[in-house]
């Protein structure tokens, strides 16, 4: 239960922070937090990561619910087991259902922030994004301490 509270913290912030982008910047207005480093850009996306699959709407609802089934599964079936997992996957859940929302009510996702680190400028991103890139790279880390128990244990 406790991991699906963490989803739902995720999707509300998520959400809340997508609504005052859209509500209060104009699409391709800049705020600056750090100069040179991190600003809000209002921006849609409506495609995959890195602007990838645009306007493939019904893929992306087909696959998300896929998705989304598949990590209540698993969070009912082994998330107790695991607290790193169960993070994970809340993670991702929280921001695939974020996601989710975005391109069911609005058509496209709200991305907003904007990072450059060392002159590099990386996609422009939300908060639901963060979480799942979060969420995978957690459960990265989960299989490589499984993987490293499995051949201590041999």
């Amino acid at each position: 239960m406790k991991y699906y509270l963490i989803a739902l913290v995720v999707l509300i912030f998520d959400q809340i922070t997508k609504w005052i982008v859209d509500s209060q910047m104009a699409i391709g207005e800049r705020i600056t937090i750090i100069e040179q480093v991190l600003y809000f850009t209002s921006h849609r996306n409506k495609g995959a990561a890195f602007g990838i699959l645009q306007g493939q709407m019904w893929f992306f609802y087909i696959i998300t619910t896929i998705v989304i089934i598949g990590i209540i599964y698993y969070m009912q079936k082994e998330a107790k087991n695991s607290r790193l997992f169960g993070l994970s996957l809340a993670l991702v859940l929280g921001g695939a259902v974020g996601n989710f929302i975005d391109r069911l009510f609005r058509g496209e996702v709200v991305d907003f922030i904007d990072t450059y680190i060392f002159g590099y400028n990386f996609a422009i991103f939300n908060v639901a994004d963060a979480a799942l890139c979060i969420g995978v790279g957690l459960l990265f880390v989960k299989m490589i301490m499984d993987e490293r128990q499995k051949k201590e244990s041999n």
